[in-house]
């Protein structure tokens, strides 16, 4: 539970810095992202980092485990020997520095003790044009702290406690140099690394599946294009009014990870609602042969009628058929004042049209005159204990799917379960009831 709390957390950070849905120049990415806490606690480290390529997280590590840890089998399989024990190296030199760097934020904040956080992202990318790009971004407590740029090579402080750190690393350490040579040499280098290391896994290309939506607020149309199970993340998710594309007008969510791997994104924008049909969507990916225009089609409302009309048809049809099963059977079959045969109650309507189902049917629990639920044992009218016990609902091995008395049948795709009291009741937990002759007791 501690190591999935904390990795939920970092694939969560992570996919909140992706690409900018609009973005379409990024060959591979490599971005590592640090969170080291003052107060660790039940699933939170004390330090904790991850690597991801293209997006796919490759590598955790956290303060508990004190070891890299392969996350992507293509660059587990792949990666040369000694690869993991280097990036554990690095890490491990960022953990060394996290104490220090909380405790004096906390003093230059003027701050008491308790939580406290420090987030460091920095990536690179390989670009189509052969270029690099590289960014530092540092947080504390949730806010913007201080950040580097690549191209000025300078940072850039939040506020005035992030000015003095701003000062302190320009004026004495020289850490825009050690940056700028991290950023456009040693971190490509890693990338090529693993991208070689997961060429097979990260080259594969899964096409989105795009679906527009609209709903109107306030007077305006909101229209939402929506790409799904894509892969890679490189991807480009536009609206546009005629032949132009509208960018300046359009929110994006950013690029977020799904859990096979793959990724989602959405675009959204606001229209007029008499110039709904002028706006389209268009979406580029690699895995497409050529850009998709996605346009949004409202849907009718005489559908949901007809679909309404029939779920009702159906449901009459069905306590009607029940209503004459049940008075033919019990009308007809009885010897010796005990009835024979099998008569049923099915389960109320469950089917797309149903919205309450009977909690005592999804359980499959009825309590029964002659059954003691609280003890769970089957008991006779006498109170005595009969032969078998009932364990949580299960049948007795080799007695699952048995209807008739006789033969037996099993039905692989239901949870069976089943009991017969002293007035022969047997219970389905999928809502059926089936009433056989008085036999009491364990159904044999």
């Amino acid at each position: 539970m501690a190591a999935a709390l904390g990795l939920g957390l970092l694939l969560g950070v992570l996919g909140l810095l992706g690409e900018p849905a609009g973005a379409n120049k990024v060959l591979h990415s490599l971005r590592y992202l640090y969170v080291a806490v003052s107060e660790p606690g039940p699933g939170i480290p004390q330090f904790m980092a991850m690597g991801s390529v293209d997006g796919i997280p490759f590598a955790r590590y956290d303060s508990d485990r004190g070891r890299a840890e392969p996350l992507a089998q293509g660059i587990k399989h792949g990666a040369e020997p000694g690869f993991w024990d280097s990036v554990t190296q690095v890490v491990v030199q960022r953990q060394h520095n996290a104490p220090v760097n909380l405790e004096t934020l906390r003093v230059r904040y003027n701050q008491s003790r308790g939580l406290h956080t420090v987030l460091t992202v920095y990536s690179c990318d390989l670009l189509s044009d052969g270029s690099v790009r590289g960014s530092f971004r540092r947080g504390y407590d949730g806010r913007d702290f201080i950040s580097f740029d690549l191209g000025s090579r300078r940072f850039v402080a939040a506020d005035a406690v992030a000015e003095i750190t701003r000062r302190h690393w320009e004026d004495e350490e020289n850490q825009a140099e050690v940056w700028t040579n991290y950023l456009k040499h040693e971190c490509p280098e890693w990338l090529r690394k693993c991208v070689r290391y997961g060429q097979k896994e990260l080259e594969r290309k899964e096409p989105p599946d795009v679906h527009v939506s609209g709903k109107e607020e306030h007077g305006m149309l909101i229209l939402s294009c929506h790409a799904y199970g894509f892969y890679p993340n490189t991807i480009t998710v536009n609206w546009m009014k005629g032949d132009e594309i509208w960018d300046q007008e359009t929110e994006w969510s950013g690029i977020l990870p799904n859990s096979d791997g793959t990724f989602h994104t959405w675009a959204r924008i606001e229209a007029l609602p008499e110039e709904q049909e002028q706006y389209r969507c268009r979406v580029e990916h690699p895995g497409m042969l050529e850009p998709g225009i996605f346009t949004w089609e409202p849907t009718s409302g005489g559908n949901l009628t007809v679909v309404v009309a029939v779920c009702v048809i159906a449901a009459i049809l069905v306590i009607a058929l029940t209503g004459f099963i049940v008075w033919r059977l019990q009308s007809g079959n009885t010897q010796d004042g005990v009835r024979k045969g099998a008569w049923i109650h099915p389960a109320p309507f469950q089917e797309s049209c149903a919205t309450d189902i009977d909690s005592t049917f999804s359980t499959g629990r009825r309590d029964r005159d002659g059954y003691n639920m609280a003890a769970g044992r089957d008991v006779g009218t006498n109170g005595s204990t009969t032969r078998k016990e009932w364990d949580q609902g299960a049948i007795p091995e080799g007695d699952q799917g048995r209807m008739d008395g006789q033969g037996s049948g099993r039905d692989s795709g239901s949870e069976q379960r089943s009991r017969v009291g002293s007035d022969g009741i047997v219970e389905w937990n999928w809502g059926w009831i089936l009433e056989r002759d008085q036999v009491g007791g364990w159904m044999e």
